[in-house]
């Protein structure tokens, strides 16, 4: 059982002892924005009642927590600046039960799922309450008063028409915004349908949050992707222990999270997630009924992939095999750094090569040696 967390610790500190273990190199941006979270964090220690004993104590938190908001933080910048990194830092130091952390674009899906919830509801007869948006609000509050996003953009129509009036909602109830986004606000949903309705959204997250750029002339997880084994065979303790050291060199020894993408309806679970790299293993991605939309997404939300214990493949796994070829080339087309554990180099991963399916996987053979290549790892997404 681990212990809990250090309150007492703050974002600069621990940033501080990982330059001095050599885990990151020291950045004057980075120790800017560590500062400003550990802003957020003692604004958010301010506000706690001293007593829990008291009635009256929490009356007046809660009133305070309106009338003097805490501000929170909106950071942008390219990928690789450590932005997640940071907030999730921040995040873990945070004094409280009541919070959530979050790929944006989750977030939203549980929303529209929450308010058809309540449509549902409204048609039975159940409630009287016609507007789903004040009580969507209230019980995501009152489940997290903190928010942390992860990759905060807005490309769905649906998204931008509701986020002015549900934020407006949360912030009035004292909620706390932390985001980190590849774009500054003045930049969300640039040319989407409809953008003038979407506008009143930029100004209220300027009111309530401060904006900071991140954006080092370094991006320190291409660097460290250049470094990383790529490709490790044959699997075996020695192979396990080395992408066991190469996820946690990339990802600075972040804890890492279980993650859910949404996909209309179903899940896609992401069982390990940190600074932006996902780690399955072959089974969680070519052994379950997964399709292309499902390796899409995974592909768009991490620029980095680890895969582990590609087995080497015989005829009676065609399924397992197309799926493993569609994953490859849409983390190919989608400039995904990927890190490997195999049975066998890609060469010698389907022995026996016949048809469609044998024309096909030497394309994704052609493909993974490409992907080894420093060219590849340098022209991954920024």
């Amino acid at each position: 059982m681990q212990p809990p967390p250090d309150y007492s610790v703050s974002v600069v500190e621990r940033l501080e002892a990982m330059a001095q273990d050599g885990q990151v190199t020291r950045d004057p941006q980075q120790m800017m924005v560590a500062r400003r979270l550990d802003g957020v964090l003692t604004a958010l220690k301010s506000r706690m009642p001293a007593k829990k004993s008291s009635a009256l104590g929490w009356l007046f938190a809660a009133r305070r927590n309106t009338e003097h908001p805490v501000r929170g933080l909106y950071i942008h910048g390219s990928v690789g600046r450590g932005k997640t990194m940071l907030m999730d830092m921040m995040f873990e130091l945070a004094p409280t039960t009541r919070k959530r952390r979050a790929h944006f674009h989750e977030f939203m899906a549980d929303v529209h799922a929450r308010i058809h919830a309540h449509r549902q509801k409204l048609k039975r007869g159940e409630t009287r309450q016609a507007d789903p948006v004040p009580p969507v609000a209230a019980a995501l509050h009152d489940e997290a008063a903190l928010l942390c996003f992860d990759e905060f953009t807005v490309t769905d129509i649906a998204d931008a028409m509701i986020l002015s009036r549900l934020f407006t909602e949360l912030f009035q109830r004292g909620s706390v915004l932390v985001a980190t986004s590849n774009v500054e606000p003045d930049n969300l949903y640039r040319d989407g349908l409809n953008r003038q309705l979407f506008l009143p959204f930029i100004d209220l997250l300027r009111r309530y949050t401060d904006v900071v750029s991140l954006d080092s002339s370094t991006d320190y997880r291409l660097e460290k992707t250049r470094s990383l084994p790529v490709w490790l065979a044959p699997l075996g303790p020695e192979t396990d222990a080395r992408i066991e050291a190469a996820w946690h060199g990339l990802t600075d020894g972040v804890k890492p999270r279980r993650e859910v993408i949404e996909m209309k309806g179903r899940q896609v679970p992401v069982p390990m997630a940190a600074v932006g790299a996902a780690r399955f293993s072959f089974r969680d991605l070519c052994e379950k009924p997964l399709g292309a939309s499902d390796y899409l997404a995974i592909a768009e939300r991490y620029p980095t992939v680890f895969i582990e214990h590609i087995p080497v493949l015989t005829p009676q796994q065609g399924n397992e095999t197309k799926r493993f070829i569609n994953l490859i080339d849409t983390l190919y087309d989608n400039h995904v750094r990927l890190v490997a554990s195999a049975e066998a180099m890609p060469e010698a991963l389907l022995p026996v090569r016949r048809g469609t399916t044998g024309f096909e996987f030497d394309r994704t053979v052609s493909r993974l040696f490409e992907m080894r290549s420093q060219d590849y790892l340098g022209s991954g997404r920024q």
